[in-house]
């Protein structure tokens, strides 16, 4: 398909396509989670940051996590000459996580994004192999996009900023994720496994990635915007609950 071809408004998109995988992997990182209320300290009864970590999440183990792919959505936006925000997402993704209810601040996840994963609204006709092609994503060359946490940074109640290591289209860069915890349990007798939610938020610059094509002049909107938004909302499934002993006869 050449690019006269391709509906303007396909084009713009191409752009901030790319940059929406990004976003996809950090949707795995880890929620924070409800801190716990306690009387007030002196400054010196404590060590700096200690606070921070004493959350209370009832019933919900500490373990290995892994996506729960059912109840997962990972969804990007980017600015349309100024008139919309387009909106697409990635159906493959995974994620795993290990989870600390008592020091979230130790937790950590990775994440992996397929880029051919990509899903159109009522694409044109070959569209989509040209957003994944060598001149967008070139999910031919890079087949994988990822994320790696390295900081995990309470920020309220529930809520937390998840730093990591994101890989797009060959390049390598941090991400931070705004992310709140949704709530968990420790397992049901029709799901005996414990199982947490979260929602998370994030946005980057395409152009950083290597992927600037259709990226507006400066003062003008004819075009897609370099800023990608991404949101996610995922839950993820834990450790099983324990089996309880017969009762003494």
């Amino acid at each position: 398909m050449t690019y006269s071809t391709v509906p303007p408004h396909a084009l713009r998109t191409a752009s901030w396509l790319a940059a929406s995988a990004v976003l996809a992997l950090a949707a795995c990182s880890p929620p924070a989670v409800k801190k716990a209320e306690a009387p007030a300290a002196a400054p010196s009864a404590a060590a700096p940051g200690a606070a921070a970590d004493k959350f209370v999440m009832p019933q919900v183990p500490a373990g290995d996590y892994k996506l729960d792919p059912y109840h997962a959505n990972l969804e990007f936006r980017v600015n349309h000459l100024g008139f919309s925000h387009y909106t697409a997402r990635f159906a493959d993704f995974d994620a795993k996580l290990h989870f600390d209810p008592a020091n979230p601040s130790a937790s950590t996840v990775e994440a992996t994004v397929d880029p051919r994963s990509l899903t159109l609204n009522r694409p044109p006709a070959g569209f989509k192999d040209e957003l994944t092609g060598k001149v967008w994503l070139d999910a031919g060359q890079y087949p994988t996009i990822t994320f790696r946490s390295t900081k995990v940074e309470v920020t309220g109640p529930n809520t937390a900023n998840i730093t990591g290591d994101f890989t797009l289209h060959g390049v390598t860069k941090p991400v931070v994720l705004e992310t709140t915890f949704n709530g968990g349990y420790a397992g049901h007798p029709m799901d005996p496994h414990a199982r947490i939610g979260f929602s998370a938020h994030g946005a980057f610059k395409r152009s950083e990635f290597g992927i600037g094509a259709g990226v507006p002049a400066p003062g003008s909107t004819m075009g897609v915007g370099d800023q990608v938004d991404v949101q996610i909302d995922a839950e993820f499934s834990g450790p099983a609950l324990p089996k309880t002993a017969p009762a003494a006869q």
